[in-house]
């Protein structure tokens, strides 16, 4: 083995802190901010809906962006500018108006999705020799968004610039390593994985594209509006828990649902994990009791991103060309799409869109167990 083929630690950590501040903080902090600038700016729930709209529609431009141009991901010069534009589009949110705001969560979606795509590269190359602690990077996320809603939680009913000010200083130091360390010592390698079992099949590949889009839809719903929806109903302390713990059980949830998937057949976990996040969104739309709550929080966070480790591993076995890029562009696209979809229910409060958010996610729920049913019948035929 040469000289320079052991795993970085240094470099797997400066990866978890950078999703952390890109994807935790810079992209999904507006969740806990949101009801503190409704109250405080007189922010109404549709533009509230057109601001996370944005960020999700600058996230898909950077993200099909770097899928037609991968190798830039490497690029230092781009990653550095994404995080100063990260860092400064959450800074100068208290120093613009409404359309502003547009303006800067379009780009901290864009450079997000930047520093999301470099940071898993840098994982990657970090754990050469152990691909499988690859997935550890993904902790990043469920941590920063623990740390948002622990930001907004602290400050209270402090004055919302605050909230995004510290947010802003947290993304800063997170960034830091990522700063000094990417790009040193990159080197060209290769390395021998073990090919999946493939079962190449049109429609199944078709079952999961719609799902996958379906689940995009309906968990960014969730994502967007849920701390918003508890605090219409006078329990701001709670909505902002919840977020913690949506974070607390995502931290872990990839590596989780990856040890599972060696034992059990993906089709099958992913039928269970869209079933109980299907629960877990509707449930806040229904009651607003804090045990159910805060259970149905562990169970969204537990899922949101096992349920993207299962799709993803899926595409690869079923064997179809640019199947990761094909399946991301579809779930991003349906990132877009949910606020859009409950936008006009969002007069009403925000309990009805987590109803509808359900709804959606069960759709997908019963298109993955047609999917289950497709792939074990391709499998008996093939034995």
């Amino acid at each position: 083995m040469g000289p320079n083929t052991s795993d970085d630690p240094r470099l797997l950590w400066s990866a978890i802190l950078a999703l952390a501040a890109a994807m935790g903080v810079g992209r999904f902090v507006y969740t806990p901010i949101l009801p503190l600038m409704q109250s405080q700016t007189g922010l109404d729930p549709e533009a509230g809906a057109h601001l996370a709209t944005a960020n999700y529609v600058g996230y898909l431009v950077g993200a099909v962006a770097l899928s037609l141009a991968p190798g830039l991901t490497a690029s230092r010069p781009l990653l550095r500018t994404s995080l100063v534009a990260l860092v400064g589009s959450l800074a100068l949110m208290p120093a613009t108006g409404p359309s502003g705001w547009l303006l800067l969560r379009l780009v901290a979606g864009i450079a997000s999705a930047v520093v999301f795509l470099a940071a898993v590269r840098v994982a990657v190359r970090a754990t050469q020799n152990s691909p499988h602690r690859a997935g550890y990077a993904y902790a990043g996320v469920g941590s920063g968004i623990a740390l948002s809603g622990l930001l907004v939680l602290l400050w209270g009913s402090s004055p919302w610039p605050f909230a995004w000010y510290s947010a802003a200083g947290c993304a800063l130091v997170l960034f830091v390593p990522l700063w000094i360390l990417h790009g040193r010592g990159e080197h060209t390698h290769s390395s021998t994985v073990a090919p999946a079992t493939r079962t190449t099949d049109g429609n199944a590949y078709v079952l999961l594209l719609i799902l996958y889009f379906l689940e995009g839809v309906g968990y960014i719903i969730a994502a967007t509006f849920l701390v918003a929806a508890l605090s219409d109903t006078g329990l701001a302390w709670l909505g902002n828990t919840t977020w913690i713990l949506v974070g607390l059980a995502a931290a872990p949830s990839c590596v989780v649902w990856a040890y599972w998937s060696r034992r059990v057949p993906r089709p099958t976990l992913l039928v269970v994990a869209l079933a109980v996040q299907t629960v877990a969104i509707a449930l806040p739309g229904l009651t607003t009791q804090p045990a159910v709550v805060l259970l149905a929080a562990l169970g969204f966070g537990g899922t949101f991103m096992g349920i993207t480790t299962l799709t993803l591993g899926l595409g690869a076995e079923l064997d179809l060309p640019r199947a990761a890029a094909t399946l991301t562009a579809g779930y991003g696209f349906g990132q877009v799409l949910g606020p859009i979809v409950v936008q006009p229910t969002l007069g009403s409060g925000y309990r009805p869109a987590l109803l509808i958010g359900g709804a959606i996610v069960f759709t997908a729920t019963l298109l993955a167990v047609r999917l289950a049913v497709v792939t074990r019948t391709r499998q008996e035929a093939a034995a």
